[in-house]
């Protein structure tokens, strides 16, 4: 694939889309680059963290769609080091009429860096309620409701954030892409853990470290990948 690298936001937008009418939709994307800034310490948002892993999949050949033609990307996108392996990091993915153990799907989001809530509002948060998983993917304009009767999928609905009632549409399927680029798995909490018993770490990076060592996904704990994944 062609990479075409612009020095801003808005030129890179403005190029895919000059681009893609000529060679269509499909043959041209966009990898956007956090929003954030290493020094921040604040997490980017996950509609970008989802965007940014649906093209690495196309590029890794773990996607329905075939790899790009063209792949348009700001400067900062492409300065910015990334973790090793994103494009073979698939996504939750439930359709109509397949059986799944709740319990069994509510870990997968969980380890795909959703967070569980009461009562879903927001991309990247999750409820369980009986037979009922509601969940908000961050690539997507509404969350959907699945609904199960004993272990088979019966429908999957979006649903209104504002009053969480049921839209008349129904969907064959849902994709629930993953929510951050750096998961906590055993071996980032190891390494988490190393780094908080060290001498010499500055306090609050100490409390980060020790919060990430105990499964807590801390906002902004990706300025510390370098530390933490290859």
């Amino acid at each position: 694939p062609l990479l075409v690298v612009t020095s801003t936001y808005r030129e890179a937008e403005n190029t895919r889309d000059a681009l893609a009418s000529l060679l269509g939709d499909d043959s041209v994307v966009y990898y956007p680059a956090w929003e954030t800034l290493p020094h921040e310490r604040l997490s980017p948002r996950s509609d970008t963290v989802g965007r940014r892993l649906a093209v690495l999949r196309r590029l890794a050949g773990n996607a329905p769609l075939p790899a790009p033609s063209v792949v348009v990307a700001p400067v900062r996108a492409v300065l910015q080091p990334q973790v090793a392996g994103l494009g073979d990091l698939l996504p939750v993915r439930i359709a109509v009429g397949e059986e799944h153990d709740v319990d069994d799907i509510a870990r997968a989001l969980v380890d795909a860096a959703y967070l569980r809530v009461d009562l879903v509002e927001r991309r990247g948060e999750f409820a369980v309620r009986g037979g009922i998983v509601d969940v908000f993917p961050p690539t997507v304009e509404h969350p959907v409701r699945i609904d199960f009767f004993g272990d088979q999928v019966e429908e999957i609905r979006p649903f209104a954030v504002a009053d969480q009632r049921s839209m008349d549409a129904t969907l064959d399927a849902v994709v629930a892409d993953l929510c951050r680029e750096m998961l906590l798995t055993d071996q980032v909490r190891e390494r988490a853990a190393a780094h908080a018993a060290r001498a010499g770490v500055p306090e609050q990076l100490r409390e980060l470290f020790t919060r990430i060592a105990e499964g807590h996904a801390v906002d902004g704990m990706e300025a510390l990948a370098p530390a933490l994944v290859d």
